[in-house]
């Protein structure tokens, strides 16, 4: 029994990685953003949910990039390969933002749901598409040698 989980693991790993690590992202997104939404921005107007967001994604980003680059995707690029690999997990996580942002303004702007509940929706859509960003453009395995 031992064995089969062992090796289910070691099959899954990179998957049960990402989602161990994305539930942290996750976590990391949505205290920042309850921190920057309720402390900065008690008002709650559009304008304030939007920077509290940014703010949030911010602290998110910098924090995925490190954890999926070492424990998740297992990148060993280095130099150039690494400045591309950062500027490619940026300009996805960019793309995310967009999408991330356009579903709080529908959600909470025109629908006027609830932002924390906003924010929860937002974010099961947010770690697949990362998943997808990341397994198929920012980490595939690159030559160590270059």
């Amino acid at each position: 029994m031992i064995n089969k989980l062992k090796n289910l693991y070691r099959k899954y790993e990179e998957i049960i990685s990402y989602l161990f690590l994305g539930v942290l992202t996750t976590v990391v997104s949505f205290g920042s953003y309850l921190i920057f939404a309720n402390l900065f921005f008690p008002e709650k107007t559009d304008l304030d949910i939007q920077i509290a967001n940014v703010l949030s994604w911010i602290c998110a980003v910098t924090f995925a990039y490190t954890t999926n680059r070492t424990w998740v995707f297992k990148s060993k690029a280095k130099g150039k390969a690494q400045i591309k690999e950062m500027f490619e997990f940026t300009l996805a996580r960019v793309a995310s933002l967009i999408v991330d942002m356009a579903m709080m303004y529908i959600l909470y702007s025109v629908i006027h749901m609830n932002d924390t509940i906003a924010k929860i929706i937002v974010q099961f859509v947010i770690v697949a598409m990362n998943y997808i960003l990341s397994k198929v453009i920012i980490f595939k395995k690159v030559d160590e040698t270059k």
